[in-house]
């Protein structure tokens, strides 16, 4: 077992630095289509209904899962050839970011609402595929060891990003006007353009070996169709191929069924605290100013760290300990607002809760990142990791609707108390596949560690 001292050097090495601006470049484009564009539309004198509807400018996010099938299979003219499948459509998604910040910029929400609307969703489009496109490239450029590093970079990456365009972008706006404010984000992609032309293209050797049995697959299939015209024969092939295919092979790890019910279950107990977090605070009695600036500005700062230390964490004891580790801490953080609930309205205590929450949050995250990426196949990683992610996503949203009634029918210690049983179903989850599949490197062949016979 390595040393502490030896895992901390995984932050230190080029692959994870690179993460590291990448995540910059993702996080920039999120509040231009969210809270900074809300602020321009409101003084623009647009009602609040029709910033409500903007709302759905940003639906691309919750959905890229629809076309990274193409991210992984669309091969671009002459880009792909020059740069690779990945950072080919890197440069062709930055762009596009580049050129709908220079487009909302130019509109005027009080003349051309629906301009402004326009740029909005095209631009939200341009930011999900290229979060498509980093996604894969962190997988397949990262060692199984270093892809809890590189989600706690890239969380790093993407706060940063996100400060960048809102704060940034406000006081840039209140000197020169809003274009210049979304110019200058424009040019701050610069940085993403820049890492994407001095990265390498990631090592994809183990999906063109698995390719030709890809190829089989899809051939058998358009032999079973040789009477369909061509044109058609041709879609419904690569349809099979980009779409299909990453559900059979995903089908294909031994219990697949357990793997998805506890990607569903590890942040029950954590989704049930978020959602009913900012009420909690509101009833007990403590202000807007103090809720604000602890959970807002401390808070963020833990969740970095969290997410920094989480990453630490994998490179040292490997991704199923780390996972255990981080769960069971993100549980005890429940506890922390049990005891909150007692003591009331303390802000030292409030202080205390928020950093520990804050902290095992961003811990747990990064090592459930980094397991949701040891689960691609390097062959279909755009499309897999977008679907284990919105299953990740879709869940933790699933579960938290019901907290509401929860904490309307209980006290808030009772509340807390239950949100620290309903992590153990994915803690005991957890513990049986730590004993079913045995703790080893996955990358070089993705399927080795689930072929296994029982």
């Amino acid at each position: 077992m390595q040393s502490w001292w030896q895992s901390l050097a995984v932050y230190r090495d080029i692959r994870v630095i690179r993460v590291l601006f990448l995540g910059f470049a993702s996080g920039l484009p999120l509040l231009l289509v969210f809270s900074t564009l809300s602020y321009w539309l409101a003084e623009s004198g647009v009602s609040k209904t029709a910033i409500g509807l903007f709302a759905f400018a940003s639906t691309a996010y919750g959905f890229k899962f629809m076309w990274s099938p193409l991210v992984d299979r669309l091969r671009l003219p002459l880009l792909t050839s020059l740069l690779g499948q990945r950072r080919g459509w890197l440069l062709v998604a930055q762009g596009l970011i580049i050129a709908c910040m220079v487009g909302l910029g130019s509109t005027d929400p009080a003349t051309d609402l629906w301009w402004t609307a326009l740029w909005a969703v095209l631009l939200a489009f341009a930011s999900a595929t290229q979060d498509i496109v980093i996604d894969a490239y962190r997988v397949e450029s990262l060692d199984e060891n270093q892809l809890g590093a590189g989600a706690g970079t890239i969380v790093l990456g993407y706060r940063i990003g996100m400060v960048a365009a809102s704060g940034g972008a406000l006081v840039i706006a209140d000197i020169g006007g809003w274009f210049w404010a979304y110019a200058a984000m424009a040019g701050l992609m610069g940085i993403g353009i820049v890492t994407t032309l001095l990265s390498p293209e990631p090592d994809r050797s183990a999906a063109t070996a698995q390719a030709s049995a890809e190829e089989a697959r899809v051939e058998a299939f358009l032999e079973r169709r040789a009477g369909l015209p061509p044109w058609l024969r041709d879609t419904a092939g690569f349809l099979y191929g980009a779409v299909v295919c990453p559900f059979l092979d995903f089908m294909t790890r031994r219990h697949w069924i357990l793997i998805l019910v506890f990607i569903a279950l590890y942040k029950y107990g954590d989704a049930l605290l978020g959602i009913m977090a900012m009420p909690f605070y509101e009833e007990i009695g403590f202000t807007k100013t103090e809720v604000g600036v602890i959970s807002k500005g401390f808070g963020v700062v833990m969740t970095i760290i969290g997410g920094l230390a989480g990453g630490l964490l994998v490179a040292h004891q490997g991704i199923m300990r780390a996972l255990l580790v981080c769960g069971i801490l993100q549980a005890a953080s429940n506890l922390v607002f049990a005891w909150q609930a007692y003591v009331g309205p303390d802000v030292g205590w409030l202080v205390v809760t928020i950093g520990v929450e804050n902290l095992t949050g961003g811990m747990g995250t990064a090592a459930f990142v980094a397991y949701l990426s040891s689960l691609c196949n390097i062959a279909y990683t755009a499309t897999q990791y977008a679907l284990v992610s919105s299953l990740m996503s879709f869940a933790r949203t699933f579960f938290a609707a019901g907290g509401g009634w929860l904490a309307d029918q209980v006290d808030w210690v009772s509340y807390f108390l239950l949100t620290t049983l309903a992590a153990v179903p994915g803690l005991l989850l957890l513990l049986w596949m730590m004993k079913a599949f045995p703790s080893r490197e996955t990358r070089a062949d993705p399927k080795a560690a689930w072929a296994e016979e029982d």
